[in-house]
């Protein structure tokens, strides 16, 4: 396992004064790229191999939202490796070690160079350490079911800040403009997010937003419909 600490910073939270849904998945995505470079195995090994860890798909579970100056510990351990894909829970604890934050995620080994998936070799699991056992959850499917009826959100188009090091849009802020679809009162209990294909500077996404029993799922879709990626969001 490895993990770090940290203290919610004002420049996280929401209107509320907690962190927000975007500063959760920051603090997860940060824990495990802080792990892949103290093993060596990060952005310069990566870059130098024309390889990229894309994540496929989240699912997080919000047990209590951490508040402005809490203490909190973020970790992160892979428990599986299949073929192409990595399997990776996460977690955020307060300092007196509650769950706040529990999530399960799959990814997958990508040649940039060959523009294709690729298996994962003995090179890119070492120092991981070995496999741990899976987090106590409701693990859901990777797979999210789109509904037939939907309203059309406003267009946005990728902007520069939405960009990472690997130029295409960031799995955050999906979740974020996905989010601004939604009423703004909602309170986000869990989170599941499939990615379909990335979006690059200039893409045009069109949310396609559907009420569903348990909150809303938003499909972020190009001009011809087909989406970039599909948040599925449940209510406390």
């Amino acid at each position: 396992m490895y993990q770090f600490q940290s203290r919610v910073r004002y420049s996280e939270t929401d209107q509320q004064g907690c962190l927000s849904l975007t500063g959760i998945i920051n603090y997860l995505q940060d824990c495990s790229t802080f792990q892949s470079e103290s093993i060596g195995l990060g952005l310069a090994y990566l870059n130098a191999h024309h390889q990229a860890w894309w994540l496929s798909s989240w699912q997080i579970i919000i047990d209590r939202y951490p508040k402005l100056g809490d203490e909190i510990v973020i970790g992160t351990w892979p428990y599986d490796f299949k073929g192409i894909y990595g399997y990776r829970n996460f977690f955020i604890r307060d300092a007196a070690g509650s769950y706040m934050v529990r999530a399960n995620s799959i990814w997958f080994l990508y040649d940039t160079q060959a523009g294709r998936p690729i298996r994962a070799g003995e090179e890119n699991i070492r120092g991981y350490g070995a496999l741990q056992e899976r987090i106590p959850m409701e693990y859901a499917p990777r797979r999210i079911a789109l509904p037939d009826a939907y309203e059309t959100g406003q267009p946005v188009t990728v902007a520069r800040h939405h960009l990472d090091t690997n130029h295409h849009v960031n799995n955050a802020k999906y979740v974020e403009i996905a989010r601004e679809a939604l009423p703004e009162e909602i309170r986000v209990a869990e989170l599941r997010v499939e990615y379909k294909k990335a979006a690059f500077l200039g893409d045009c996404m069109i949310p396609r937003v559907s009420r569903i029993q348990e909150g809303y799922v938003v499909a972020l879709c190009d001009s011809a419909g087909s989406p970039h990626a599909i948040v599925w969001l449940r209510e406390e």
